[in-house]
């Protein structure tokens, strides 16, 4: 999936899962879980054990409906080797600009992190689609309607700090989509082989996000 299509995907499903577990066979059965829940674009972070493997595999057995990425990359040799194995996106908790040139390359939608204002517009200029406001725990959702009244046209993407009830609390204050990792991806029931309360956790969360599509 070339980058407008992974764009116009993400922004209308509003939601990334971001994935980082050691148990690659749970991490299957999880990813499925949460489909069936109704979220549909899966980050697969580089500090997973044999991650390239894991987004090569997924990448591979993936519907039209779904988008693989990679996450938790920090420069351009691994996003390339991250594209070449499958990745429909890139995202990063730091702006770097070779990485995002790469990105660029390769036709890939980006997201790089940022904090500050003025990390925010520099990882815009420098060529985001999106910019993940990392860590998004510190500040919650008020912080990105302060942003968006002088940046309007900056898309900005919360990771750290979201759940499944306040998602919608930050998407009403200007983010244009969330991330979402612990809060989806409950321990209780991947240490429980509950697959189907993931899949309600992963409903629950496409529901509330439903009306801002």
């Amino acid at each position: 999936m070339n980058r407008d299509e992974a764009l116009k995907f993400i922004l209308t499903s509003k939601v990334i899962a971001v994935i980082r577990m050691a148990d690659t066979e749970k991490l299957f059965k999880v990813t499925e879980a949460i489909k069936l829940g109704g979220v549909k674009a899966i980050e697969i972070t580089m500090t997973t054990p044999n991650a390239l493997e894991v987004i090569r595999t997924m990448a591979q057995k993936k519907s039209a409906d779904v988008l693989i990425g990679a996450g938790t990359v920090l420069d351009a040799e691994t996003a390339a080797a991250a594209i070449h194995a499958g990745a429909d996106f890139v995202v990063s908790p730091i702006t770097n600009s070779a990485m995002i040139r790469i990105c660029r390359k390769y036709d890939k939608f980006v997201a790089p992190g940022a904090f500050t204002p003025t990390e925010i517009v520099e990882a815009w200029e420098t060529g985001a689609d999106v910019v993940k406001v990392f860590p998004a725990t510190s500040v919650g959702p008020k912080y990105f309607k302060d942003i968006k009244g002088p940046f309007p046209q900056i898309r900005l993407m919360p990771t750290g700090g979201v759940s499944i009830e306040n998602a919608k609390d930050f998407i009403d204050d200007g983010a244009c989509c969330v991330a979402i990792g612990t809060a989806l991806l409950d321990k209780k029931a991947i240490d429980n082989n509950d697959w189907g309360l993931l899949t309600q956790k992963a409903k629950d969360l496409a529901d509330s996000l439903a009306k801002f599509k």
